[in-house]
C-alpha cells in the first residue's frame, strides 16, 4: 500500500501581523514616560514622551484621513530629524498608506522627479526647505496639499504655495481616539529611493514585516546592541533609509531618543551629546570627522557616549583608533544599503577574540562585520561562482533575506534579482570566521595591467597621515597600465605635508605596485546627498589626467 502523502502541521499559536504600529504601541505601554527630545528647526529644544508621540500619532492618523489619504497613498516627507517626523513615521505607515521619505539634499530637479515617480498624494516638510518645495510644487501634479511642519506663530506669512497647511492646526482640528487598523504584514509601508549618482533615483518599496523584522535584528548584541537603558540620536538622518531603522528600533526597546534637527555640526551635536547624557550614536564618517575635529581644537571629551555606529562609507582605521584611544568610544561598523532597509551587517567581536591583543583586535573591527541574523551574504566572481572565504579573495557581494528588496518600485530597472540573490555593487572579502570586508564598490575598483587594486584601503592609509583631512583615490587612464591610483587630499589646516611625503607613507603598507603613482592636493572633496564623496565627479574632474607610463 502507498505511502499516504503527509501535510504539514500548522502550529497553534496566535495570528498578529508584524505592523509598525506595534512598536509605537509598545512604547507607550511599557516605557510612556521615557523621554524623545528633539532640536527643533525652530531653534529651540523640544521634550515629549513616547505616550505624547503615541497620542499625536493617532491624531494625525485622523487628519490624514481628513485629507483624503488611504491604504496604499504615498505621503512624502522633507523633513530633519525630529518628534514631527517621528509622528509622520507612525501615523502614515500605521494607517495602511505609505512613508515615502525623500532626500532633501538632491538636486530640485531630482526631487520633483521622485515625487512624481512615487505619485505622492500629500508632502509634509520643515520650514527649511519652503524654498526647495516651492522651486518644485509647481511640477508636482499629483500632491494635493503640502503641509508645513509648524504652528502657526511660525508659518509663512508669504509663499508661492497655494495649497499650504499648518501641520499643528491640521493636528488641533481632530481627535486623538484612532485604532490602528490591521492588516497584512506584507502590505508596503515605507518608500526610499536611491541616491541616484548614475541615472534616475530608483525606488525600494519596504514592507511593515521587512520594517519590523529589521528592527528587531537590528537591536540584538551583536548588532547594534539596544537596550532600554540606551539614549540614542540618529545623526544619520531620517530620509536617508530610515535613519538606519533608528526611529523603529528606538521605540521597540523603549530606549531614550533625541534627534538634532538641522544642526548635524561638532559643537551643536557634542552639546546634545553631554546635555542629554547620549551613548549610542550613527552617521556617516564625515559627521564623525566634524565631531573630532571639534573635539580636538577646544579640547572636548565625550562623557556619556560609548558607541558609535559608523557606516554608509567604509569608516578609516584612523578614525575609529581616535574614537577608541581617546574617547573610549567604540565604533560599531557596519555595511549596508538602500536595497537592504539598510542594514546588512555589524562588526563586534566574538568571544575567542577577546584575548587578543588590542592591534589584533582593531584589524578584525575595521572590517564590516557579521551578517545580522536574517540576512545571507555570498562573494562570486564573474561567472557568478562563490569564491573562498579566506579574508584575501575578492568576489562580487550578494545578499538575500526578509529585509532586502525583490524589485525596485515600479520595475524600474529590470530584474533585480541574480538566482534569487541580490548584487549590491560592492566588492568584498569574506575571512573564515565570517567577516565581511568591503574593498570597493564594483564601479570604483582601480584596474591596473588586469589586476584589481581596491581603492578603500589607499584611502584609509592615507587618512592615517598626521596632515590629511580628507582622501579619495581613484583610477586614471594610464597608457601602459589601462589604469593607475591617483590619491585625491585635502589637508588640514595647516598643514606641510608635500607629494613625496604622502606616496612615502605608503613605503611597508602595501604591495609596491598599488602605491597611487600621483597626488593631487584640493580645497574640498565633493560630497553626495548621503554624505559620501561621488568618485563619479572626481572621475568626470580627472579625466584628462596625465600619467606618465614607467
Amino acid at each position: 500500500m502507498p505511502n499516504s502523502v503527509k501535510r504539514p502541521l500548522p502550529g497553534q499559536m496566535m495570528h498578529q501581523p508584524l505592523l509598525i504600529s506595534n512598536l509605537l504601541v509598545h512604547a507607550d505601554r511599557h516605557y510612556g514616560d521615557t523621554e524623545i527630545v528633539s532640536r527643533r528647526v525652530e531653534g529651540d529644544i523640544h521634550r515629549y514622551t513616547y505616550r505624547d508621540c503615541h497620542r499625536r500619532a493617532r491624531t494625525l492618523a485622523n487628519a490624514l484621513a481628513a485629507l483624503g489619504a488611504g491604504q496604499g497613498d504615498r505621503i512624502a516627507t522633507l523633513a530633519w530629524n525630529g518628534y514631527r517626523h517621528l509622528e509622520l513615521y507612525y501615523a502614515v505607515s500605521g494607517s495602511g498608506a505609505v512613508l515615502h521619505t525623500v532626500n532633501p539634499r538632491l538636486f530640485a530637479e531630482q526631487v520633483a522627479y521622485i515625487v512624481n515617480h512615487a505619485e505622492d498624494l500629500l508632502l509634509f516638510f520643515d520650514l527649511s526647505f519652503l524654498p526647495l518645495v516651492e522651486a518644485i510644487a509647481p511640477q508636482c501634479p499629483t500632491v494635493k496639499a503640502f503641509i508645513a511642519l509648524c504652528g502657526r506663530e511660525h508659518f509663512p506669512a508669504e509663499t508661492t504655495i497655494a495649497n499650504l497647511l499648518c501641520y499643528e492646526e491640521l493636528l488641533a482640528a481632530h481627535s486623538d481616539a484612532f485604532a490602528w487598523p490591521q492588516f497584512d504584514e506584507n502590505t508596503a509601508s515605507g518608500l526610499c529611493y536611491t541616491s541616484g549618482t548614475t541615472g534616475n533615483p530608483k525606488g525600494a518599496l519596504y514592507s511593515h514585516r521587512s520594517t519590523v523584522l529589521h528592527a528587531y535584528a537590528s537591536t540584538m548584541p551583536d548588532a547594534l546592541g539596544l537596550s532600554s537603558r540606551d539614549v540614542i540620536l540618529p545623526v544619520v538622518p531620517m530620509f536617508h533609509v530610515n535613519a538606519w531603522g533608528l526611529p523603529y528600533s528606538a521605540p521597540l526597546t523603549g530606549a531614550k531618543l533625541v534627534f538634532p534637527g538641522p544642526a548635524t555640526d561638532g559643537k551643536s551635536l557634542h552639546e546634545l551629546f553631554e546635555s542629554e547624557r547620549v551613548t549610542l550614536s550613527a552617521g556617516v564618517p564625515t559627521v564623525w570627522l566634524g565631531l573630532l575635529g571639534y573635539l580636538q581644537q577646544n579640547a572636548k571629551k565625550l562623557a556619556t557616549l560609548n558607541r558609535a555606529v559608523i557606516g554608509g562609507s567604509a569608516c578609516p582605521p584612523a578614525m575609529m583608533e581616535t574614537f577608541r584611544k581617546q574617547h573610549a568610544v567604540e565604533v560599531v561598523h557596519a555595511w549596508g544599503m538602500t536595497e537592504l532597509s539598510p542594514l546588512g551587517t555589524a562588526c563586534r567581536l566574538q568571544a575567542k577574540h577577546l584575548d587578543l591583543a588590542p592591534d589584533e583586535q582593531a584589524a578584525i573591527l575595521e572590517k564590516q562585520g557579521h551578517a545580522l541574523s536574517g540576512v545571507d551574504i555570498r562573494i562570486v566572481d564573474d561567472e557568478g561562482q562563490e569564491v573562498a572565504w579566506d579574508g584575501k579573495t575578492p568576489g562580487n557581494l550578494m545578499a538575500r533575506g526578509p529585509w532586502v528588496i525583490s524589485g525596485y518600485y515600479k520595475g524600474e530597472g529590470g530584474d533585480a534579482l541574480q538566482d534569487g540573490w541580490f548584487p549590491t555593487g560592492d566588492v568584498a572579502t569574506i575571512d573564515s570566521d565570517g567577516y565581511l570586508q568591503i574593498t570597493d564598490r564594483s564601479k570604483d575598483v582601480i584596474k591596473s595591467g588586469g589586476e584589481w587594486i581596491g581603492s578603500i584601503d589607499l584611502e584609509n592609509i592615507a587618512m592615517q597621515h598626521p596632515d590629511v583631512e580628507q582622501a579619495a583615490c581613484i583610477g586614471v587612464h594610464h597608457p601602459k597600465w589601462d589604469e593607475r591610483p591617483l590619491l585625491v587630499v585635502v589637508k588640514k589646516p595647516d598643514a606641510a605635508a608635500t607629494r613625496e611625503d604622502l606616496l612615502a607613507f605608503y613605503d611597508g603598507k602595501i604591495a609596491k605596485w598599488w602605491r597611487p603613482d600621483d597626488v593631487v592636493f584640493v580645497d574640498a572633496l565633493p560630497i553626495g546627498a548621503t554624505g559620501k564623496v561621488m568618485k563619479n565627479v572626481l572621475r568626470t574632474q580627472f579625466r584628462d589626467y596625465s600619467l606618465q607610463a614607467a
